[in-house]
């Protein structure tokens, strides 16, 4: 008897920032921005940027994940990550599909609010029975590390 489909991993982070909304969304529609935003992100390659069939911008990359296993062990892996432009200026939504059959989906909403912008992030997550449990807590420690960082940055502009 097959296994059943089990729902996906969801969870909500939001935070307010120090920066207008098109400023917040600038940064967050650049790739490049990820390194470090992301505490597991090193790197940032091969970008192609273009539009999709409904004329909204797309953008396709690799973001290498660095996880440290043991000491000075450590192990790169690098994610495919699909971002588009749902909503310029209030809306950005990315689909990352990792090695092991793990797959994740973000959806940022960006609102203006007095003095900066509420960022409301969706995450829903995908993965094997045994890797369920640590990319849950992953992509939980990642979406409030993520909050905090671009907290500081919109701050320190």
């Amino acid at each position: 008897m097959p296994e059943a489909r089990r729902p996906p991993v969801a969870f909500e982070t939001t935070c307010v920032v120090a920066a207008p909304p098109d400023e917040v969304y600038h940064h967050l529609s650049d790739p490049f921005s990820y390194v470090g935003l992301s505490p597991l992100i090193v790197a940032v390659r091969d970008v192609r940027a273009g539009h999709d069939a409904q004329g909204r911008a797309v953008a396709r990359y690799v973001a290498v994940e660095r996880f440290r296993l043991v000491g000075p062990v450590r192990w790169d892996n690098p994610i495919r990550v699909r971002m588009v432009a749902t909503r310029p200026g209030e809306q950005l939504v990315s689909e990352v599909r990792s090695p092991g059959w793990v797959s994740l989906r973000a959806v940022v909403d960006l609102t203006a609010v007095a003095g900066g912008t509420r960022v409301r992030e969706g995450v829903t997550a995908e993965a094997p029975v045994p890797l369920r449990r640590f990319v849950a807590a992953k992509a939980r420690e990642v979406a409030a590390y993520r909050a905090a960082e671009l907290t500081r940055r919109m701050a320190a502009r």
